[in-house]
């Protein structure tokens, strides 16, 4: 349950922020990718909604929803996340002007596909690898 609610409030934060700071999500979003604004926003809309569905009891189907709905959200934005990291790639020693770099990129990169597994996961929507206890 600590990792739902963890995970809830991580996607919390990031949809508001997508709504409150959109700036730093425009400058990575690929060119190819129409409507910059209006996407921006409505994933941060997505990122809320999927956050709020996230903290539905285990057993309802919201909740499960929620899970499946983040997960493909995730993959869905993969791209601007490897988008960002071949941006900086391009600047001299791999420095960006917060002071990130591969240090930051990589883990991020990691992190994705962990991030997918676990929306589904404490959603309910997948029992691999570890078999779930029932919740209360």
């Amino acid at each position: 349950m600590a990792l739902c609610v963890l995970l809830a409030l991580f996607y919390g934060y990031a949809g508001y922020a997508h709504i409150a700071a959109p700036q730093s999500f425009l400058a990575i979003t690929p060119d190819w990718v129409p409507f910059k604004e209006a996407v921006i926003y409505w994933t941060g809309v997505a990122e809320i909604a999927g956050a709020i569905a996230l903290l539905q009891p285990f057993s309802a189907p919201l909740r499960k929803a929620g899970g499946i709905g983040l997960a493909l959200y995730a993959v869905c934005v993969w791209p601007a996340n490897i988008n960002h990291m071949m941006m900086d790639s391009e600047t001299v020693g791999w420095t960006m002007s917060d002071g990130a770099g591969l240090a930051y990129h990589i883990p991020r990169m990691i992190a994705q596909p962990i991030f997918i597994w676990l929306a589904l996961w404490v959603s309910g929507a997948v029992d691999w690898p570890f078999k779930r206890r029932s919740e209360i």
